[in-house]
């Protein structure tokens, strides 16, 4: 099976989740392990050595920047950062003739932007592995990450009762749902109505759901989602680009924070895990968190404290695994994950 999922996974683009297996999706996330063990331990794994790589952000970022500059260093592999007044799509040159010049360069491109129409241009276009990290649309790194850390702890993904509360309209919300039901989970998304997830992707995972045995719940009550739950995941109410939402979103999400009283509800409080892509606004400890205090009073948004630090919590394994997962697709699309 491995031979066979690793000719199939050999230049192909990670645009979103979509596009793959939930055999290669499990590949994936089995090759991410390994190589987590390889780093704890020391051991080299330069599967992409002499390689060049551009990493491409329209949209800044800490953990994705890190990720794959870190992940690419330790396949043996060049970044090359190129931040959004080097890259303008559209303005001085379309995505197209970017993609071929990109790709008569580097061996794989890295595209975290906006519009996944550009990230899907590049893949058409470049000639090389294209990899998505995070669009208006989709964040399928992120999903992979997300897996991996809920693997590592209860042990297995199929079944598990998946709880996504706030904007289920976002990427993550798409992401999530698509990538939960890839593996067979029981995701349920919670959010008020006017933010449920867009049809054709509920469709999409319905009819995923019914090869995997996943179970697609999308409600807005709050008791019906979260009974039961082994994992409740969150996001920031307002996006990057969306900050004058702040208002709207805060009317319509508070009562959906993840805080103690909602774990209690899941009848699981002691061992239900806590995942955030994060940043997290939990305490007043950034400019933005100082800012929404001011404005609205509010001390905390889409998690509490008390959650975000307590044993619940695995957000900082889930940061970390972005390393390994990232550099599990770079090493697998570039078909050396083994050499």
């Amino acid at each position: 099976m491995a031979t066979k999922l690793t000719e199939q996974l050999t230049g192909k683009h990670f645009l979103t989740l979509k596009d793959f297996t939930a055999d290669e999706i499990h590949y994936l996330l089995d090759l991410a392990a390994d190589l987590k063990a390889k780093k704890k331990s020391g051991t080299p794994h330069h599967y992409m050595k002499g390689q060049n790589i551009a990493l491409l952000f329209e949209k800044p970022s800490t953990r994705t920047r890190c990720a794959f500059t870190v992940a690419c260093i330790d396949l043996g592999a060049h970044p090359e950062y190129l931040g959004k007044n080097d890259i303008q799509f559209g303005k001085k040159e379309s995505v197209r003739d970017t993609a071929i010049v990109l790709g008569r360069m580097f061996d794989g491109i890295q595209f975290r932007g906006f519009d996944q129409e550009t990230v899907n241009g590049l893949a058409e276009n470049s000639g090389v592995p294209v990899w998505n990290g995070l669009t208006n649309e989709f964040h399928p790194t992120q999903i992979l990450a997300d897996l991996l850390t809920i693997k590592e702890h209860i042990g297995h993904l199929k079944g598990v009762k998946f709880v996504y509360v706030g904007d289920g309209r976002n990427n993550m919300g798409n992401s999530l749902l698509i990538g939960c039901a890839k593996v067979g989970m029981d995701v349920r998304i919670c959010s008020p109505e006017v933010l449920f997830p867009d049809e054709d992707v509920v469709r999409y995972a319905e009819e995923v759901a019914k090869d995997s045995g996943a179970n697609i719940t999308i409600t807005s009550d709050i008791d019906e989602a979260v009974s039961g739950a082994e994992v409740i995941y969150t996001d920031v109410w307002v996006s990057m680009g969306e900050e004058d939402k702040f208002k709207e979103r805060i009317d319509l999400l508070y009562p959906y924070q993840v805080n103690k009283a909602m774990l209690e509800k899941t009848g699981n409080q002691d061992n239900v895990m806590f995942l955030h892509c994060l940043p997290s606004f939990h305490d007043l400890e950034t400019e933005v968190g100082r800012d929404i205090h001011e404005k609205f009073g509010l001390k905390e948004m889409e998690v509490t404290d008390e959650v975000f630090q307590s044993k619940n919590s695995f957000v900082f394994d889930e940061a970390e695994n972005r390393l390994h997962t990232i550099k599990a697709v770079m090493a697998a699309t570039n078909g050396n994950e083994t050499s």
